[in-house]
């Protein structure tokens, strides 16, 4: 095309075609031509109402009588025929070769050649980011729907007649919302919710009655915690829906509303990992030329597009600990208590880790964004650094990889808790050993919850409550051995069932670990295992068979003692097979009273000693033993059945006597 002051006559030697970018014409906006880099001036607005109805009718003739309608409305002048030539041979003048204008059948048609029309590449781009919606490339969906809506200039066909604008902009209007819409849907499945809700805001408020977009904003309130604003949301729709429309929300619209009042919208699909800039040692600083460091999530992760489910499967055979289990479970639903989350505490093998499991499959669903596990113990019993969980826990929320993660403890710890601020989310850690090693990993967010499973009482720590888990009674641990041994089984031998049962003490671990060598032995009696295990037959390393590990377990809670404390547990263990006072402990110990009254509370503390009330029988002589629940003898053997007063009692179980009786379990970092 050429400007109309250059004549019509193109610059340059003759017979020689300068390249150039090719002829552009506009109307998602005001209507425009732009030929050679330069827009082509269109002074009249009944010229530009001329173009843009070619243009919307492409491949096709536009008659005269339709020209005019659109020029002058149902009542066009006389001279309509001689002023439609004149808008006419005006737009010819412009046009560059390849560009033509041409008359046909009463009618005209635009041939473009290789001109360029802004709507049809916003189609072409527009039908590109709806098949990536439906094939779920959300990324490619945004970036070719954005690029698509960038076209818009303002208002389509901004500056023609009023009588083009009625007639063709509700189809681009319309195709325009539906663009935005499948790019929210985009965004949204990307988990930018954070960044789409001020836009959307504005979208909802110039288009009220468009439920869909009503609805992404429903969705991007909700995924910022801010459930009560999207319920409003809804409820705006509905009262403006009724009063212009007379209808209700549609389907589609009233089960997302249920779905935020039940907090039981899912999460972002295909959420973006976060891009952290980590500047490695010896690396260029940051200038104008470098991003200071390497983007996170420029490699694959297998966390990607996943919601953290890492709870581990839930214990078949679970009885008792009903309310154990309410307690946990007022704590972790309760979103606007006083605490933030839950310690469980009991003496190893209790089983707090089966219920902390429990309790995490119980209330799941109600914690949309997912769940993080971590047992705390290596193998072998030593403590997990935080800093390596909260780098799996990073890896799994923010798809970044290893050499990506900030160095230092402090460092995690912020982005930890700033990825959790606004999630709702369960934190289970099991097998906690203290404070120092917990505290890192706790959820600030005010929609997480957290569930710590240790033999310690956490007492200082702040928001969370303490809720021990004892023994299992008489009928709770039959119901566990019956159900893993069989009732048939058990009631043939009621006597040696008896005796398995009181050596066990109501401990989970130690009655699974029983029931695993009945099913796996079938040709044994119960009296078998139990003669067994009074005499200390079965050695302590064959208390790791099996999935239950407890051996381990016991072993565990021993090494965790410091080292001082190791040959006094050997010590009470071994000469004192039952229940002992302080002034007991002290004269075996050859110790002054108040200092075994510490080291004694230091292992009650650490779940290898039990304080005992007063149903252990009469006074007796100090420094006598206690005889097991259910009258039979404790193992390993030894001691008589006379019992203490209930001032002051301790007791070491007969499951912690077997473990110390390995020199490693108190000698080993001594």
């Amino acid at each position: 095309m050429t400007s109309p002051h250059q004549g019509g006559r193109r610059s340059g030697p003759p017979g020689r075609q300068e390249p150039g970018p090719p002829t552009k014409f506009r109307i998602l906006g005001p209507t425009e031509i732009w030929a050679r880099g330069a827009r082509v001036p269109l002074t009249a607005a009944k010229q530009r109402t001329v173009l843009a109805a070619l243009l919307l009718s492409p491949g096709r003739f536009v008659s005269d009588l339709w020209l005019g309608e659109l020029l002058w409305g149902p009542t066009p002048p006389a001279t309509k025929s001689a002023q439609l030539y004149t808008y006419i041979s005006r737009l010819r003048r412009s046009c560059e070769p390849g560009v033509r204008l041409v008359r046909r059948h009463r009618g005209y048609g635009l041939v473009m050649g290789s001109a360029q029309l802004d709507w049809t590449v916003f189609q072409q781009l527009a039908e590109q980011g709806r098949q990536y919606v439906v094939q779920h490339r959300y990324a490619e969906a945004a970036a070719g729907l954005e690029a698509a809506l960038r076209l818009w200039r303002g208002p389509a066909l901004a500056d023609v007649t009023e009588f083009l604008a009625r007639t063709e902009l509700p189809l681009l209007e319309e195709a325009r919302l539906r663009a935005v819409d499948q790019r929210m849907q985009a965004v949204l499945a990307l988990g930018r919710h954070d960044a789409a809700l001020p836009e959307l805001t504005r979208l909802v408020a110039e288009n009220p009655a468009r439920e869909s977009l009503r609805g992404h904003l429903m969705t991007a309130l909700y995924r910022c915690d801010r459930q009560m604003d999207a319920l409003r949301v809804y409820e705006q729709g509905r009262r403006v829906l009724q009063a212009e429309l007379g209808v209700a929300p549609g389907a589609a619209l009233r089960a997302l509303h249920r779905a935020v009042l039940l907090e039981q919208l899912p999460g972002p699909v295909a959420a973006e990992p976060l891009t952290l800039t980590v500047r490695r040692a010896g690396s260029v600083p940051p200038g104008p030329d470098t991003a200071g460091g390497v983007p996170a999530g420029s490699g694959h992760s297998p966390w990607q597009g996943l919601v953290p489910a890492m709870l581990p499967v839930d214990a078949a055979g679970f009885v008792g600990r009903r309310t154990e289990l309410r307690r946990v479970l007022a704590v972790l639903r309760d979103s606007g208590g006083p605490y933030r989350g839950v310690v469980l505490t009991g003496a190893a093998g209790v089983g707090t880790s089966a219920l902390a499991v429990r309790a995490g499959h119980a209330c799941r669903d109600e914690f949309r964004h997912g769940q993080l596990y971590i047992d705390l113990r290596e193998e072998g019993g030593r403590p997990k650094d935080p800093r390596d969980v909260l780098g799996s826990f990073l890896r799994a929320l923010m798809y970044v990889r290893g050499e990506d993660l900030p160095p230092t403890l402090d460092e995690r710890v912020q982005l930890y808790r700033s990825a959790l601020s606004r999630r709702r989310l369960l934190v289970v850690l099991d097998n906690a050993l203290d404070e120092r090693q917990v505290r890192p990993l706790l959820a600030s967010g005010s929609g997480c919850r957290v569930l710590i499973s240790g033999g310690r009482q956490f007492a200082s720590m702040e928001g969370v409550r303490v809720v021990p888990v004892g023994r299992l009674d008489e009928t709770e641990a039959w119901e566990l051995l019956s159900s893993r041994v069989g009732q048939a089984r058990l009631d043939a031998e009621p006597e040696a069932t008896a005796r398995l049962l009181a050596l066990c003490e109501g401990l989970p671990l130690a009655l699974r670990f029983c029931a695993t060598r009945l099913v796996t032995r079938p040709q044994w009696p119960v009296g078998r295992l139990v003669d067994r295990l009074e005499r200390g037959e079965v050695r302590p390393d064959a208390w790791g068979e099996g999935d239950h590990e407890l051996w381990n377990v016991l072993r565990a809670g021993v090494m965790r003692l410091e080292p001082p404390l190791r040959p006094v547990l050997r010590t009470l263990a071994r000469t004192e097979p039952g229940v002992f006072s302080p002034a007991g402990a002290a004269q075996r110990l050859n110790w002054p009273e108040e200092r075994a009254r510490g080291a004694l509370d230091a292992l009650v503390e650490g779940g290898l000693l039990e304080m005992v009330g007063g149903s252990h029988g009469t006074a007796a002589a100090d420094g006598a033993t206690d005889r097991a629940p259910g009258g039979a003898p404790p193992f390993p053997p030894g001691g008589s059945s006379a019992v203490l007063p209930a001032q002051e009692r301790y007791r070491c179980t007969p499951l912690v006597r077997l473990v110390v009786r390995e020199p490693e379990c108190v000698t080993e970092g001594a």
